[in-house]
């Protein structure tokens, strides 16, 4: 997650985009929270690459993967190198069965596996695949062929960025070689090559399948997935906090409003996040994410996103407003 998230921006500016809050949790520890739950064991170690993101970043990160039961590593990522750099840079962590995740998308999935396959490549079936990387399978259904960003199509099914190893040692291994050896794809160093490099050392990859895959990379895309989440979570999780005081207003679910929150002479919902503390007043807010600490009044929002610590007055549909802002 060591991403700039320049087009999330102004909102990725203070923050890094996993730790953009969908449905009142940030996305990487919703990521690590579905994980953990389709795994029977005991999660002993979350390892965080990020940039340069500041102590408080960090801490958040380390009470993710505490909630987890797991230790909690950090390790930071200087130069955009690629995906196979990146995870090299936690490579004191890539030991024994390990899972590998991109931190900047959300899924519907059950993430039960064979820890006994060498691998798992979790996939998705794309009209485009172009801008990914791909696999091809065999009529055993294991994988024959990796394939970064095809430029003539060789497979529609995409890799969505989590991976299982058995043996995560090998695979830094094969990311050495690649380093060592300069070896890019498209100017970058990408994990397919380590993947090929252990499958032809007689590694069996295996793929499987995610329901759903639902991209955080955009405002329109953040919106669409806070959505989403608020439809599958609102049976499972308490969306509105007791802390939270809704005065004189309607709330049309699913909505989640957090702890401290204050919803006055407003209508809110559906499918609208308020963060901690925030206050709203004199307002018809819908499909919208507003974070932390934050004031909204005589607003009539749509399909907006307002950051941490903000403030707006005003009256237009559709607007995206980074933290400490004032409008």
């Amino acid at each position: 997650m060591a991403g700039r998230g320049s087009r999330l921006r102004p909102h990725t500016l203070t923050v890094p985009k996993p730790l953009i809050p969908i449905a009142g949790k940030p996305i990487v520890q919703r990521l690590v929270e579905d994980l953990s739950a389709s795994f029977t064991g005991q999660v002993e170690e979350i390892a965080f690459v990020i940039g340069d993101f500041g102590q408080a970043v960090e801490r958040q990160l380390k009470e993710i993967a505490e909630s987890a039961g797991a230790k909690a590593s950090i390790y930071h990522q200087d130069q955009p190198l690629g995906t196979a750099h990146a995870i090299y840079c936690a490579k004191d962590s890539l030991h024994g069965n390990c899972i590998i995740a991109f931190a900047d998308t959300l899924f519907k999935a059950s993430f039960a596996f064979d820890t006994q396959k060498d691998g798992i490549i979790w996939v998705q079936q794309v009209e485009d695949p172009s801008a990914f990387g791909v696999v091809q399978v065999n009529a055993d259904n294991i994988i024959t062929d990796f394939v970064e960003k095809p430029d003539t199509f060789v497979s529609d099914m995409a890799i969505v960025g989590i991976y299982y190893f058995r043996h995560a040692e090998r695979l830094a291994q094969e990311i050495k070689y690649l380093l060592d050896h300069d070896i890019k794809d498209k100017g970058e160093y990408q994990i397919t090559d380590a993947l090929e490099r252990l499958k032809a050392d007689g590694l069996h990859f295996h793929p499987a399948s995610v329901e759903e895959w639902l991209d955080c990379g955009n405002k329109k895309n953040v919106l669409s997935t806070n959505e989403r989440i608020l439809s599958l979570k609102r049976e499972r999780e308490k969306l509105i906090a007791e802390e939270a005081r809704i005065e004189d207003s309607v709330v049309i679910p699913p909505c989640y409003i957090g702890a401290g929150a204050v919803v006055k002479n407003s209508i809110v919902g559906p499918y609208v996040s308020i963060g901690n503390n925030t206050r709203v007043e004199q307002s018809v807010i819908q499909r919208s994410l507003i974070q932390a600490d934050t004031v909204v009044e005589h607003a009539n929002l749509k399909e907006a996103m307002l950051g941490n610590k903000a403030r707006f007055t005003g009256t237009p549909l559709d607007v995206s407003l980074g933290d400490f802002s004032v409008f």
